[in-house]
């Protein structure tokens, strides 16, 4: 154990790094490639299939039904009803979360902010001043957005051209012996 730096030589020397994990507002649910939360993407070969997951499954991956469920079912109803509309005002907004009855800390501080963290969505503000008492007021507006796709589309496109690359060195390299 003498190979080990003890706790105060670590802080002296400033080196220690906290292994806390990932917190939670920056990670997502990725369960395993074959469970059976996930309907099937690719087949035998890893060539992926024509069928798409809907809003529901990939709310999933945001907030986990299994770990989340209250937020999930929040996040789901909020993406439905942007899927019907595309766009929809703060009152709007503000009308969902009261006839669902959900809690206004809990959709604003936590589901709208992950949602838009994660590229789902898009919260727009318009700074608009009243004429008569010159007071500033900046009505928000939530769209769906694409940055969620783009961002797993460039994630997915890198790691595939990394294995094709992989194998494509690996199979010369095979041809060259023979």
């Amino acid at each position: 154990m003498a190979d080990q730096p003890d706790e105060t030589e670590k802080a002296e020397n400033g080196r220690q790094i906290a292994s806390r994990g990932v917190p939670s507002n920056e990670s997502i649910y990725l369960p395993r490639h074959d469970s059976d939360e996930l309907r099937s993407f690719q087949d035998r070969n890893e060539t992926i299939t024509r069928n798409l997951w809907n809003a529901e499954e990939l709310t999933n991956f945001i907030f986990s039904k299994k770990y989340q469920p209250k937020y999930y079912e929040i996040a789901f109803g909020f993406i439905k009803m942007l899927v019907e509309k595309t766009q929809v005002s703060g009152d709007e907004t503000a009308a969902y979360v009261k006839s669902n009855g959900i809690s206004k800390a809990t959709f604003y501080n936590r589901v709208l902010p992950r949602l838009k963290r994660v590229g789902m969505i898009k919260v727009e503000r318009d700074t608009i001043v009243a004429v008569e008492s010159k007071r500033k007021f900046r009505p928000m507006r939530i769209s769906l957005s694409k940055t969620f796709g783009n961002y797993f589309m460039k994630i997915g496109d890198s790691w595939l051209a990394i294995v094709d690359d992989a194998r494509s060195r690996q199979e010369k390299k095979d041809q060259m012996k023979l």
